[in-house]
């Protein structure tokens, strides 16, 4: 597993091609629009940020919006990062745009992997919570076409109180459709996403001790973003399963993967360590505005002033996301902390403060345990 350093090079940029996109989506990060801004990074300006991206030790490149599909130029992007020997991976919508066409040509160019989005495993769930009704049966259709071409199929859920009573129907679904990675998105309330939407913080708990129940006995990959507690979980029930057992496992990242049968995820390869916003991980959006995440919009620079190198080593704020240490209230002292950090995006969600504790996180820390005995 190559090591890496997040303070000098993270592990995976996601850029939003566009904004872009033809569906409504209730949770939409991006607020998307029917329309492209005439203020998107061009072709040429696209290249010069894929060449400071590899200049980067190479992470993984996310095509994003919107929808990527509605950039005409997508494969030829597409074509240039992947001759300079960048990992490719787009999420389109799933839209009329989504043609085999497409798919022929994403192929064609070297595309690691296609990831679709189903939120319910159903039309009825699915397309309520996409606001688009026909946008199931299009994802079906073109996950058959993906299996045709032999392309990997990832997944993307947004776990919401919409579908949060129809996982065990969701899983088998992943299941049968033959995916690589199932990646479970846990609502963060930004755009379109809305507070109400969230399932609450016991919910989450629930949620993430039945994913790693999954995990052991499922063929596919399982990876969540915005849960960095979810590896907090998955290291407590491997503790209490050793239990007993000479080899001891402590609180390192490593003790928190999973691996499903697909071992290295068809050759993307696994974070040496946990990603977090701005730790490992950066977003460059559609004007080249820089965040530490999609989901944390904190700008901390812009790709036509500064190369994204510059802006991911020094900003005051980057650095600050990067050190688990000076983070607030529990977070602050919690024996996960390195591991885990809690959702950066989340803590600012809710309360306006990206270094505050993860709201959504029921865990009390050992430190914590230890002052309330004290003081009782």
């Amino acid at each position: 597993m190559q090591q890496r350093d997040y303070n000098k090079d993270p592990f995976i940029v996601i850029w939003e091609l566009t904004r872009a996109c033809e569906l409504k989506c209730l949770h939409c990060r991006a607020d998307a629009q029917y329309l492209r801004d005439p203020r998107e990074l061009n072709f040429e300006e696209g290249k010069k940020l894929i060449d400071q991206i590899h200049d980067m030790n190479n992470p993984m490149l996310v095509f994003t919006g919107g929808d990527p599909l509605m950039r005409p130029d997508v494969f030829d992007i597409a074509e240039y990062a992947v001759k300079k020997g960048v990992r490719v991976s787009m999420t389109p919508s799933a839209t009329p745009n989504v043609t085999k066409e497409a798919m022929n040509k994403a192929k064609e160019v070297g595309l690691s992997r296609w990831a679709f989005s189903l939120d319910g495993h159903c039309a009825e769930v699915h397309d309520h919570f996409r606001g688009t009704s026909g946008s199931f049966d299009l994802t079906m259709n073109a996950i058959k076409h993906l299996h045709e071409l032999g392309m990997p199929l990832q997944i993307n859920t947004v776990i919401s109180r919409y579908n949060v009573d129809y996982l065990d129907e969701m899983a088998a679904m992943i299941e049968e459709l033959g995916c690589v990675l199932w990646s479970v998105f846990f609502l963060v309330p930004i755009g379109r996403g809305q507070e109400k939407d969230m399932i609450t913080p016991v919910e989450h708990e629930r949620v993430f001790r039945w994913l790693y129940q999954l995990s052991t006995r499922v063929p596919f990959d399982i990876k969540t973003t915005a849960a960095q507690h979810y590896r907090r979980v998955v290291i407590q029930n491997k503790m209490r399963e050793n239990k007993g057992k000479d080899e001891k496992l402590s609180i390192h990242y490593e003790d928190a993967l999973m691996k499903g049968a697909t071992g290295s995820i068809d050759g993307l390869g696994r974070a040496p360590k946990g990603v977090n916003d701005g730790n490992g991980f950066i977003f460059v959006s559609h004007i080249g505005d820089v965040y530490p995440s999609g989901l944390l919009p904190i700008k901390v620079g812009n790709v036509r002033e500064q190369s994204l190198k510059e802006i991911y080593r020094e900003s005051d704020v980057l650095r600050n996301l990067r050190d688990p240490d000076k983070y607030k209230g529990k977070c602050g002292v919690c024996e996960f902390r390195h591991v885990c950090g809690g959702s950066r995006s989340r803590a600012y969600a809710m309360t306006g403060d990206y270094m505050e504790s993860e709201p959504f996180c029921v865990y009390t820390p050992k430190a914590m345990r230890k002052k309330k005995s004290k003081a009782t």
